[in-house]
């Protein structure tokens, strides 16, 4: 019975009065936690998500001044007009410019995106836009995301085949591994760009009297693969092709870049190479060939990993030699999971530390109800990062945990 001095906290009350809801609704916490704990991606750092767009623009053989006039400019008065819009900030330098886009929180990333596409595809298409190399120049509109700018992990490819051999395995490797959905790119290092460089003498053009467009216009129609119509032989339609793509660099010498008084050929004006090599990649002192892995934001780490690694203990399924040897560095998912199985580990001692200290101040019933509130108010925050669609990351977990703790004391 109630006296009347007698002070009720109804929240309190009515729990007590209805036991069997409350412990309805803890189990469903629990479940509930415990089912988004094991389902969140997991992150060795947070992932930052900004709201801005970038507009990149590469406009070779221009000063910055001409940059700016002729992409810059126009760009950003187009882009004036976006919604939502917070500011815009550009850099012109020479052959590029960049736009930086500033949207307010009342907008999402893939519309912001979205919007300032079509704001530029309308720029692009007009009359007033610069061509280059008988091609309109295309604007890189990207945003920055940067669970999206460090690989996971690394994979070496080495053994006992030419260089050749070994870009075509990484290559098939590349395309098995940007299959996975949680795969955003892979990067191939340590391979040669197999692009020929023409070094003219300007004094030799000057004397020969030959323009740069004269060289361009002469490679460009002399290496190349075309279409000769059809041919009808034995009831059947045939297609012909003139195929005049070089496959010796030395064949650039024998162009002819002009006729007057006498032929001039590319090699008495150029000095005819492969591209200098700028990437080399070791694997435990061998020459190898490295495969950076890039994951899709949001994605689970630790499940590409585990895709990756399934994918490359049997490479005879994938259409690689059993001898080819397939190494795997830097990864990423053993860190996270050492680093998340640490905290869980101190998290678990610290309830059983805070049950045993309040066990002889509070008593042990009172002591076991706050070591079970802590799980269980972490349970609760697993949900609700998990509708918002967070990742779960050892500094949040941290910070969580920091927070409890503190909230306890």
């Amino acid at each position: 019975m109630k006296t009347p001095n007698t002070k009720e906290f109804l929240f309190s009350s009515w729990a007590i009065d209805h036991r069997t809801i409350i412990y309805v609704i803890m189990a469903i916490f629990f479940i509930l936690g415990i089912s988004s704990y094991f389902n969140m991606p997991r992150e060795s750092f947070p992932e930052i998500n900004d709201t801005k767009i970038f507009v990149s623009t590469i406009y070779p053989g221009n000063t910055a001044e001409d940059i700016e006039r002729t992409v810059t400019d126009p760009l950003e008065e187009a882009l004036k007009g976006v919604p939502n819009l917070v500011e815009i900030r550009s850099t012109s330098s020479e052959d590029f410019s960049i736009i930086d886009i500033e949207f307010d929180e009342n907008i999402s990333i893939e519309d912001a995106k979205l919007k300032v596409k079509d704001l530029v595809d309308r720029i692009t298409s007009g009359a007033d836009w610069p061509v280059f190399n008988n091609a309109k120049i295309e604007p890189n509109i990207f945003e920055l995301d940067f669970s999206e700018l460090q690989p996971i992990l690394n994979i070496s490819l080495n053994g006992d085949y030419p260089i050749e051999q070994l870009k075509v395995y990484a290559e098939r490797l590349e395309g098995r591994i940007e299959q996975l959905p949680q795969i955003k790119e892979v990067k191939i290092r340590g391979i040669q760009v197999f692009e020929v460089e023409v070094a003219v003498d300007i004094y030799k053009m000057t004397a020969a009297k030959v323009s740069f467009n004269d060289i361009l216009g002469t490679i460009s129609r002399e290496n190349t693969t075309i279409s000769s119509g059809n041919i009808v032989s034995g009831g059947q339609r045939r297609t012909i092709r003139l195929t005049g793509e070089i496959q010796d660099p030395e064949a650039l010498k024998s162009f002819v870049v002009k006729t007057d008084n006498g032929p001039v050929y590319l090699g008495d004006l150029a000095e005819i190479s492969f591209k200098e090599k700028t990437s080399f990649a070791r694997s435990f002192g061998k020459k190898a060939i490295l495969l950076d892995v890039v994951k899709r934001g949001g994605k689970n780490l630790v499940i590409a990993s585990q895709q990756i690694k399934e994918l490359v203990a049997i490479p005879e399924k994938i259409g690689l030699p059993s001898d080819l040897e397939i190494k795997i560095s830097n990864d990423q998912s053993n860190m996270t999971l050492n680093q998340v199985s640490e905290l869980v580990n101190s998290i678990i001692f610290g309830v059983i530390l805070v049950v045993l200290v309040l066990m002889f101040f509070l008593g042990f019933r009172n002591a076991l109800f706050v070591g079970f509130a802590i799980p269980m108010s972490m349970f609760m925050s697993f949900m609700i990062m998990s509708a918002l669609g967070y990742t779960l990351n050892t500094m949040v977990l941290f910070g969580l945990v920091m927070g409890l703790g503190m909230l306890v004391d």
